[in-house]
């Protein structure tokens, strides 16, 4: 088994449905895989958006006590199915279940079903791959439900967010003439600035809208061409929630929307999303993002603390020996 018996974890929990969740450092036993499972050593793991309103209590499916943390990246320390993978250097996240129904990888030991890691990307770090999981599977599924091909002109909304980032690269690496919506003026249209997207003068064949404001959604639909496809990943918690689709011209054009919720998928989905990416990552076809704090696991409810704050600090890793986090 491990060097030793116990391992040190964050860990939510709720005693009611009308108090919100405590987090805390606590010592748990290394739990013990059995045959079709795998043993992971953590070496980092990201704190993302997700993972911050899990603590708020924002998942009403979310079991307690739980130890959050979707995005991991370590070694195989067990194996009983196949001993042949231990020191494998591999990468994953959560899909529907990992830190929800599940304990997450904000510890320094995680059990996960051995179909449920890809191998890591041998150019990248631990800390870097850690990175990866949330913002790429979403992106990657947001781009494979807008059906994104070579040649066709794709507008991302919130291109300079994580996973807006993540879409303009993979849809890039598809051949896509990618344009980038973000308020400023750092990219192909300033939706703060041009909320209707007027700069756009010719229709686009996909959007992939990471914002999720009805009005700039609607603004993004009608410069969609035939059979042109929006996708969105976000809406508004409250307040306006209405999507104000032209009909008329949504129908004559044949355009489609699609709605993106990673959560209705399993983990094992998204570990084969990493395995197809993995490759691309090493041929420098995609890049992580920049600006990622290390912290180690012990400081780990304090950096939950920063992260959830107006202001706070966007993100973490650790790369410590011992367990570290990332935000």
């Amino acid at each position: 088994m491990a060097e030793k018996e116990t391992t040190l974890a964050l860990q939510l929990t709720r005693p009611s449905q009308t108090t919100p969740p405590t987090l805390t450092l606590i010592t748990l036993p290394i739990p013990t895989p059995k045959e079709g499972q795998v043993l992971v050593r953590i070496h980092a793991s990201a704190i993302q958006p997700s993972d911050i309103l899990n603590t708020q209590g924002a998942f009403p499916y979310t079991t307690f006590p739980r130890v959050p943390g979707r995005d991991f990246a370590g070694t195989i320390f067990s194996s009983p199915s196949d001993p042949s993978l231990i020191n494998q250097e591999i990468y994953g996240t959560s899909g529907n279940t990992l830190s929800f129904t599940s304990d997450g990888a904000h510890a320094e030991y995680i059990l996960v079903p051995s179909t449920a890691v890809a191998s890591k990307p041998t150019n990248l770090s631990f800390a870097q791959a850690a990175t990866i999981g949330v913002p790429f599977t979403t992106a990657a599924l947001a781009v494979k439900k807008g059906e994104v091909k070579s040649g066709e002109r794709v507008l991302v909304l919130g291109a300079n967010g994580a996973v807006g980032s993540a879409a303009v690269q993979i849809a890039g690496a598809k051949g896509a003439k990618v344009l980038k919506g973000v308020r400023g003026p750092k990219g192909d249209v300033d939706t703060g600035a041009d909320p209707e997207l007027s700069a756009l003068k010719e229709p686009v064949d996909v959007v992939i809208d990471t914002v999720g404001q009805p009005s700039l959604t609607a603004a993004a639909a009608r410069k969609l061409g035939r059979a042109g496809r929006l996708v969105f990943i976000a809406a508004p918690r409250s307040g306006e929630t209405v999507l104000g689709i032209e009909m008329v011209d949504f129908y004559r054009l044949e355009k489609r929307v699609e709605g993106i919720n990673t959560l209705l998928y399993g983990i094992e989905s998204f570990a084969e999303e990493l395995r197809s990416m993995s490759g691309l990552f090493e041929e420098g076809k995609l890049v992580v993002g920049e600006g990622w704090t290390e912290v180690p696991l012990k400081e780990g409810v304090d950096a939950y603390n920063r992260a959830g704050k107006k202001g706070g600090i966007d993100k973490f890793i650790s790369t410590e020996d011992r367990p570290n986090i990332i935000k």
